[in-house]
């Protein structure tokens, strides 16, 4: 699954910015990535959601165990991929039918987060029990939010692309050609959100998540990690 969002949605990391200055490689605009997408991946379908936001996604070679699945309601899009173990009690918390799936289920979970608040982001994702990663894109507030389940079970990777968008991404070697050493593995048990201002760790959402260079050999431009008892590195 891509997702790839402008600057006036997405202020890239500073750390991501930095590591692509001090190392240049070849990168691509978005426009290139998404074509990229498009035509290495089998069956891609690609979605325009809104002026400033791409979604693209397919389920050819998809693991039996880890679905990929798209959705959009009420101008809140989502890419959904991985499992939910318990999607039975969370529809019956949300007041979804029983043929509800992982993906609808996300986005009535953000919609509350959204209508009900000051409704806890870290209680909506911290509720979520399996193997997942979620970009989800609210067209209507131009609000972004990205999710990773605590063991990082399903990889999600995050970069710049050589015109300044952010692009998210289950597969490194994607972004790889398009963002360079600006390019990071997202970090697990972690959310983005552009309405409570970055990243945040579910245990410890108060605590200050900070970036480390990564050394120039490796791919990535950053790990980072969460200040306090929690540590999430960039998988290997």
């Amino acid at each position: 699954m891509l997702g790839i969002f402008s600057g006036s949605i997405v202020s890239p990391p500073d750390e991501l910015v930095a590591a692509g200055s001090r190392t240049p490689s070849p990168k691509t605009k978005a426009a290139a990535l998404l074509r990229r997408f498009i035509e290495s991946k089998a069956f891609a379908v690609s979605v325009q959601a809104g002026e400033h936001a791409q979604l693209a996604y397919t389920h050819h070679n998809e693991s039996p165990c880890q679905p990929r699945s798209f959705a959009v309601k009420d101008e809140v899009f989502c890419l959904f991929e991985g499992a939910l173990d318990n999607l039975g009690s969370l529809r019956q918390q949300y007041g979804l039918a029983k043929s509800a799936n992982e993906v609808l289920l996300v986005i009535e979970a953000y919609k509350a987060l959204r209508d009900r608040a000051p409704y806890p982001a870290n209680h909506v994702v911290g509720h979520l029990s399996g193997s997942f990663a979620f970009i989800v894109f609210d067209k209507s507030t131009s609000t972004l939010f990205v999710a990773v389940d605590q063991d990082g079970k399903v990889p999600l990777y995050w970069g710049i692309t050589a015109d300044g968008n952010v692009a998210f991404a289950d597969d490194a070697e994607l972004l790889k050609g398009a963002c360079g050493k600006s390019l990071a593995s997202f970090p697990q048990g972690c959310f983005y959100s552009t309405r409570v201002g970055g990243l945040r760790c579910y245990e410890n959402p108060k605590n200050k998540i900070t970036a480390v260079a990564a050394k120039e050999e490796e791919i990535w431009g950053a790990t980072f990690k969460v200040e306090g008892p929690a540590i999430f590195a960039a998988r290997e």
